[in-house]
């Protein structure tokens, strides 16, 4: 449920700079908006509409096992939970400062001075686990750059795939269903998650 875990990277807001605040905004507007609104629509018949030449069993199949080895929009799913679960620890961090300075205080009344003055406030410990989480983000963000280009090169599809693998039984030639619609939505997630890239070494350069 995404809407749940929206509202629990909310709180993060209160706790980011203005880089973080401008970070999370696009990954869930221009991000996970769109993976919900129309990246999914899109590749919902990528299998059922992937046709081949070919009247041999399994060979569609196999043909498109090969060229589609996972679903973009499954890398996408796996990619923007593994980008936004770093910021939930910080989340977490604050929340343990503060149930230890409600311990502190229960243990030693109001004249015992305080641990954390703010415990949402980014030093010593906080501070490492903010800028880890950015360092986190950003190298999530590249390495699924990398595999997606590593599975489709230029991050592109073509309009034709020529396919020769058992049971098929000579070369095929395989067409995919809505090459540039699915173009297009790739080159903009691309496009936002570099764009989160270089948010997120501004807001470490910054911190």
């Amino acid at each position: 449920n995404w809407g749940i875990f929206e509202g629990l990277l909310s709180g993060v807001n209160k706790y980011s700079t203005a880089f973080g605040r401008i970070w999370l905004s696009l990954v869930f507007i221009f991000r996970v908006l769109v993976y919900l609104v129309t990246a999914e629509r899109v590749w919902s018949d990528d299998h059922k509409d992937f046709d081949c030449d070919t009247r041999q069993p399994g060979c569609s199949n196999v043909c498109f096992d090969e060229f589609f080895p996972v679903s973009h929009v499954r890398l996408w799913a796996l990619q923007l939970i593994l980008v936004t679960c770093p910021s939930l620890l910080v989340v977490m961090h604050v929340a343990y400062r503060e149930a230890q300075e409600k311990k502190h205080q229960e243990a030693a009344g109001k004249n015992g001075g305080r641990l954390y003055p703010d415990p949402g406030k980014k030093r010593g410990g906080l501070w490492w686990t903010y800028v880890c989480s950015l360092v986190f983000k950003a190298g999530v963000d590249a390495a699924f750059l990398y595999v997606f280009h590593s599975f489709y090169p230029k991050y592109t599809l073509p309009r034709v795939v020529r396919c020769h693998v058992a049971p098929c039984p000579n070369m095929v030639d395989c067409f995919i269903s809505k090459p540039t619609e699915k173009n297009i939505f790739t080159l903009f997630m691309v496009i936002m998650a570099v764009v989160c890239i270089v948010l997120n070494l501004v807001e470490l350069a910054y911190l």
